[in-house]
């Protein structure tokens, strides 16, 4: 499957309101959920809208993850870039129909390539005990697991912690 990695811009909220919405359960088994009022339709406009301005001020890139047809297949985002633009932390997510077909791992690649354009030389990711895909996507594109935190928390009914990554530039 052809991917490619696109900046968010104001046009992306309907699709990627409705692409949340639809993985909104999956999503939640998988990371802790963002809450209701994240899916109420004038309150996701405004986040989307806030999530636009850190963009343009440089503090963060939001990427939609798609398809040949411009379909949303996901998100992949470094956020918290220090002011030397050095090290920056990542998230991403992949919708549940688009699973096991290597999406999130190419979209990572991809992503890494752009930070190193932007001077990122390292990227910081979290991940839980239980979330093992998430583990292998990390450590297929490079990244070093560097510990996994004392604290527990439980996420539907299951004790986890949270695992923690690196990802350094060779450049």
């Amino acid at each position: 499957m052809d991917i490619f990695i696109e900046k968010l811009n104001r046009l992306d909220a309907e699709d990627l309101y409705k692409f949340e919405v639809e993985n909104r359960a999956f999503f939640e088994e998988m990371v802790p959920t963002r809450g209701d009022d994240y899916y109420m339709p004038e309150i996701f406009k405004f986040r989307h809208e806030r999530l636009l301005e850190e963009q343009a001020e440089e503090i963060s890139c939001f990427y939609l993850i798609k398809d040949e047809d411009g379909s949303i297949l996901g998100r992949i985002n470094v956020v918290d870039m220090d002011e030397s633009r050095e090290v920056a932390s990542l998230g991403y997510r992949v919708g549940k129909a688009h699973l096991g077909k290597g999406v999130a791992k190419k979209a990572l690649r991809l992503l890494l390539e752009t930070v190193k354009e932007h001077g990122v030389k390292q990227v910081n990711a979290k991940t839980t005990t239980t979330n093992i895909a998430s583990q292998k996507v990390l450590e297929r594109n490079g990244f070093e697991q560097i510990k996994t935190g004392d604290e527990e928390f439980e996420m539907n009914g299951q004790k986890v912690k949270f695992v923690t990554y690196f990802w350094t530039s060779n450049v």
